[in-house]
């Protein structure tokens, strides 16, 4: 087992960034992706940690809320800018008492100040039925996801999607190449891994990261779901787990889950759900000019967690769709560091052309392809070049990345990208 030492998230900056404006600050993301030790980590900023881990805690929120919400040492080494009912409290583990949240209702309507409350939850609380009203307003969300490849290495960033999205065409391969860490790691070893701090960092035998995903999933059935709704089929719920870690990448068919779960459909559609709201399922909306119909359209899904994929599916050796996944969650850990969120999308026809992904900002769109050869063609840009065609000046150039070791232009406007230069 490795020594664990802490690895700065992308997230930091912009976390102390919005706690520097906004009186409340929520940090959600899935269970054990480093959400209290980030928090944590901003101790040092004068703020009083307290976990409803602890049951002593937990009583109190339940018992005396508005107590515990004024708690915390006082000391003149704070700033005059905080009474002693005003001082920065961080709260882990929100989700464990909801109705906490109206104390802090109250605390903030009395008195704004910036970075007042840090919360953390294993849930989105945005779609928990009566917090998003209590919130509203007053809240600011942020979600952490499993570790990027680059936080691992100890860069503390997301991938390379900055230089595409704020630099020409012209700049990419210049840039890329500048900013790109070295690694000897394979993506296929970074999908074993996966990016749950712990498996990630300190477990090496193979043995142990699945003993580690095994009782992930049973805290997850037994604790986290049970605090969000009852699941009155839990085989079926656990089979529709397993049948949605196969379709990595693939459009989203609730009929055929359902079938497969010997699930009710609606029953499915309530369980995919609550797995997007726990922060286990990635959706990918398929891109439209016409952003009403992208609602209606069949998503795209990846699990938030390569590793923990392959492990439910119950494979050892990851495929392209794992190497998708890989970079879905790169570029939604980056999407979280940006002040005005990109959206992020696929594209697909009626007669089958498809693209993996499409980054849409106000400003532009960008098509990437991801293939897991060593080795790509002019044809394997063919569905970046319909889109191209299609969407015109707003695509300035598309990406396929694939997975040998050269950077180059593979037609005048697609570079071919190896992947560990985007993430």
């Amino acid at each position: 087992m490795a020594t664990y030492r802490y690895h700065p998230r992308a997230l930091e900056p912009t976390l102390r960034a919005r706690l520097a404006t906004f009186p409340v600050v929520v940090v959600t993301g899935a269970r054990q992706t480093g959400k209290s030790t980030l928090a944590r980590e901003l101790e040092g900023d004068a703020r009083t940690y307290l976990t409803l881990d602890d049951y002593g805690v937990l009583d109190q929120a339940r018992r005396a809320p508005d107590a515990l919400i004024n708690a915390g040492p006082f000391s003149s080494d704070f700033s005059d800018d905080f009474d002693k009912t005003g001082l920065p409290l961080t709260l882990d583990g929100i989700q464990r008492a909801p109705d906490l949240l109206l104390a802090i209702k109250r605390a903030v309507d009395s008195r704004r100040i910036p970075g007042r409350f840090l919360l953390t939850g294993s849930a989105n609380l945005d779609l928990m039925r009566g917090v998003s009203d209590t919130l509203a307003g007053r809240a600011v969300y942020v979600t952490l996801w499993p570790m990027t490849r680059r936080e691992a290495e100890g860069e503390g960033c997301a991938g390379s999607w900055d230089i595409l999205v704020d630099e020409s065409p012209g700049r990419w391969l210049e840039a890329l190449a500048d900013t790109a860490p070295v690694t000897s790691s394979s993506w296929e070893e970074l999908v074993v891994r996966g990016g749950y701090p712990f498996p990630a960092l300190q477990l090496d035998a193979h043995s142990d990261r699945e003993a580690w995903f095994e009782a992930y999933l049973r805290t997850y059935l037994e604790r986290d779901l049970r605090q969000l709704a009852a699941i009155n089929n839990l085989v079926g719920f656990q089979r529709l787990v397993r049948a949605v870690s196969h379709r990595l990448g693939s459009l989203m068919n609730q009929a055929s889950l359902a079938r497969d779960a010997g699930l009710p459909p609606t029953t499915a559609q309530r369980y995919l759900h609550l797995l997007e709201t726990s922060y286990q399922l990635l959706r990918v909306e398929a891109y439209s000019v016409n952003r009403t119909k992208r609602l209606v359209k069949s998503p795209k899904l990846y699990w938030c967690d390569p590793g923990l994929a392959l492990h439910l599916a119950g494979e050892t050796i990851p495929g392209g769709a794992h190497l998708e996944n890989l970079i879905a969650c790169d570029l939604f850990a980056w999407r979280e560091t940006r002040s005005r969120r990109p959206n992020i999308l696929f594209w697909r026809t009626s007669k089958g052309a498809e693209v993996d992904f499409v980054i849409e900002t106000p400003q532009a769109l960008i098509p990437m392809e991801v293939k897991s050869s060593r080795t790509v063609r002019v044809s394997d840009a063919r569905h970046l070049q319909t889109f191209m065609d299609e969407y015109g000046d707003r695509v300035p150039a598309g990406i396929l990345t694939y997975a040998g070791r050269r950077t180059y232009w593979l037609t005048d406007r697609v570079l071919a990208v190896p992947w560990h230069m985007v993430i």
